[in-house]
């Protein structure tokens, strides 16, 4: 079963996410900060992270440049999720690194297609 980090510090967000992916079939983690994005990423080694941009300590770009840097996590997929709309915004944030970028409000059928194209498609229960 494929296990999925998700950072995003805004409790709606959270919730319709996680709840989406665990009907889907996979495993979530959750994180509220930068981080604690790290320190789960580190510990659990998820097979894909969605991280939050807008994060209340470091964002979401010098997260993902943390995750990077740990030899562990080199290679795990990290997906930008923002609601960020402005273009010179959504360059700086596909320059920076993330292996995509899902924009908010999310739409259900790209982001299941996103979530499956990087973490694979679950098993069904």
């Amino acid at each position: 079963m494929s296990t999925i980090l998700i950072v995003e510090d805004n409790e709606k967000n959270m919730k319709l996410v996680r709840d989406i992916l665990q009907f889907k079939g996979y495993q979530t983690l959750e994180a509220v900060t930068g981080n604690q994005g790290l320190a789960l990423a580190k510990e659990k080694q998820p097979d894909l992270i969605l991280m939050d941009i807008q994060l209340p300590d470091i964002n979401g770009i010098e997260a993902l440049r943390q995750i990077r840097a740990e030899p562990a996590l080199s290679n795990t997929p990290v997906v930008a999720v923002s609601a960020s709309v402005m273009p010179d915004e959504q360059q700086k944030i596909v320059a920076s690194g993330f292996d995509a970028y899902i924009t908010k409000p999310i739409d259900l059928k790209s982001f299941v297609a996103t979530v499956e194209k990087f973490a694979g498609v679950p098993a069904k229960k």
